[in-house]
């Protein structure tokens, strides 16, 4: 059985970024290393990754709540976007101060989190990318044909019934994809404790960048990826098996990590071994160990 923390064993931090309160944990001194979560989850997806890779590297591990998840405010007068999460990643940044940052980005965290790093490539040395995506998506070249339904209900008007109402994201996504205990479930469930403050959840399904829509993600996307050919630092992408974002249960999918490449060609893809989407919750010891590699030869691939 994977050993997970049974409460978060960190305490939190607050900083106002944009005029919002903005939760964050850190343990350690040295370099940073910046922890961002994508979507459900929050900075206690890496409870059980951060005290390994800060005890093997002598670093600092700084893991942020976004805008809207954890214990970070969940503003109710605000219409979120893919900008708006990208610029408080980076007054975040600034406003600790950050300099020589490894990044850690999972999910909705790699494309937020790369913004950071093309836009101010100066204060990061590395990046360590999982289960994410750097690309647009279309139902045939992305999406398995089991989840093309429950994809289209969320982003139409029955998404707000499935997501905010039922919670079904966090009450079925994470189950399903990864082993975690009763007490881990009781605290992503508590961090949204109302319809109301599930918001940031549905906002983040419907600004998925598919078939061209919504057109602000996908000009994000479009940004980001001009910038990437740029980018002189190590790139490391942890790829578990089968994995969801891309899939090998998915071959289609696979191709746009293969696209990847030809933008960086530093991107060095290490194999996870088995996995699926919240790699963090299920198998932590990995997750740490890869991201302490990266970090000890610069991102290089190991045989």
């Amino acid at each position: 059985m994977i050993r997970q923390a049974a409460v978060y064993p960190f305490s939190s931090r607050f900083i106002e970024v944009m005029g919002r309160k903005i939760h964050y944990v850190e343990h350690g001194s040295g370099d940073p290393i910046l922890f961002i979560h994508g979507n459900p989850t929050s900075s206690y997806l890496w409870r059980n990754v951060i005290p390994g890779v800060v005890e093997r590297t002598s670093r600092r591990a700084i893991a942020l709540d976004l805008l809207g998840f954890g214990r970070s405010d969940k503003p109710e007068d605000l219409v979120y976007t893919l900008r708006l999460h990208a610029n408080v990643i980076r007054g975040f940044v600034e406003a600790l101060g950050l300099e020589r940052i490894t990044l850690v980005a999972d999910d909705w965290g790699g494309p937020l989190g790369m913004d950071a790093v093309v836009r101010f490539p100066e204060h990061f040395e590395r990046a360590v990318l999982m289960e994410t995506f750097l690309w647009t998506f279309t139902f045939e070249e992305d999406f398995e044909p089991k989840f093309r339904m429950p994809f289209r209900l969320m982003r139409g008007p029955l998404g707000f019934f499935f997501v905010q109402v039922l919670n079904m994201m966090i009450k079925k996504l994470i189950p399903e994809h990864c082993p975690i205990t009763d007490e881990g479930m009781k605290y992503y469930l508590d961090s949204f404790p109302t319809i109301r403050s599930r918001r940031a959840m549905l906002a983040f399904v419907r600004l998925n960048p598919l078939h061209g829509e919504p057109k602000s993600s996908v000009e994000f996307i479009r940004a980001l990826r001009e910038e990437l050919p740029k980018l002189r630092l190590p790139v490391t992408w942890l790829k578990a098996s089968p994995g969801v974002v891309p899939s090998d249960d998915y071959p289609p999918s696979l191709k746009k990590l293969e696209e990847l490449k030809s933008l960086l060609p530093q991107l060095r893809i290490r194999n996870f071994g088995p996995g699926h989407h919240f790699l963090a919750e299920e198998n932590p010891q990995q997750v740490a160990k890869l991201i302490v590699e990266a970090i000890g030869t610069g991102g290089a691939h190991a045989p």
